[in-house]
């Protein structure tokens, strides 16, 4: 198991950030999502030993964060959402450094340094400093940094912020390419899209509370019964013969429609394609897009964004 949570609850004062989260988190790219405020960069904090829980426990690959997190922290990758380098040093350098910081000698540190810099798409610009880069290649520099000492489980916090799409596209590949490869990731962001780019199951928070957890196929699932309709031709004729069956019918596209009702769909839909003469490319299932999970599960939990 990546992560056991139980009852994991965290107050600053009078405020509660965490309210007691619960979730068994198994290996895969998982997608850590809320809107500002939901306690994800908390969560982040109190798994990685650097803030102390105020109640229940968590395990990290199954070290205990409240006796153990020395030894979470060789095991584990970090990539913050802000900027976390030295000034005047080159960007090989500031990732061997890195290295070293995490127990390497200075010469494999350097070695591994290139290797990881090679992985995330820094060229020539690697011998450049680092106060002359642009946030995407900070951002490559601070993953690279990130898996210098080949962890079994990343952390990123928002690796796409301030990319542009190109940068954003290749972030993403490696993301998907580092869960491919075995290694953990738990990729914290409020960013929908990314989540459903490369990730295995989500996390949805809110206020400080675990709203849903799921693979991301079954937080795609369907729950109504619509469907999609694709035909060749006007959906016109379609619509009427569906509406006449008790259906209804709404247009989404010049040959697409979503057709809701009672009864075999498919059966009514081909029934009613045959009587106005058209016919039938597609039929699907309707689904609920992530962002529509999302929303709802926010709304529900009381904790959408003002």
């Amino acid at each position: 198991m990546m992560l056991q949570l139980d009852q994991v609850a965290k107050s600053y004062g009078p405020f509660q950030a965490l309210a007691g989260i619960t979730a068994d988190v198994r290996q895969g790219v998982v997608g850590l999502l809320g809107p500002n405020g939901a306690g994800k960069s908390t969560l982040v904090k109190v798994l990685l030993g650097l803030v102390r829980l105020t109640g229940g426990g968590a395990r990290v690959l199954g070290l205990d964060v409240r006796t153990q997190s020395r030894a979470i922290r060789e095991l584990v990758g970090f990539m913050p959402e802000d900027d976390c380098t030295i000034a005047g040093l080159q960007g090989v350098q500031s990732v061997a450094l890195a290295g070293q910081l995490a127990g390497l000698p200075a010469r494999t540190a350097l070695r591994r340094a290139h290797e990881m810099l090679d992985y995330v798409l820094l060229a020539d610009e690697r011998y450049r400093k680092i106060d002359t880069y642009s946030t995407g290649m900070r951002q490559k520099v601070k993953l690279a940094q990130a898996l210098i000492h080949a962890p079994r489980l990343l952390f990123l916090d928002e690796p796409t912020n301030g990319l542009d799409p190109i940068g954003r596209e290749k972030m993403l590949g490696i993301v998907r390419s580092l869960g491919q490869q075995g290694i953990g990731v738990v990729l914290s962001t409020h960013i929908l899209a990314d989540v459903e780019a490369c990730c295995d199951s989500a996390m949805i928070l809110g206020r400080g509370r675990l709203l849903v957890h799921d693979t991301l196929e079954a937080l795609r699932r369907s729950v109504d019964p619509s469907c999609r309709v694709r035909v060749a031709g006007g959906t016109a004729g379609l619509a009427a013969a569906l509406a006449a069956r008790g259906c209804q019918v709404e247009p989404i596209a010049p040959e697409e429609v979503l057709v809701a009702g009672d009864g075999d769909l498919g059966g009514l839909v081909f029934a009613a394609a045959r009587e106005c003469g058209v016919a039938v490319r597609e039929i699907s299932k309707s689904r609920n897009s992530l962002e529509h999970t999302f929303l709802e599960a926010v709304r529900a939990g009381g904790g959408e964004e003002r």
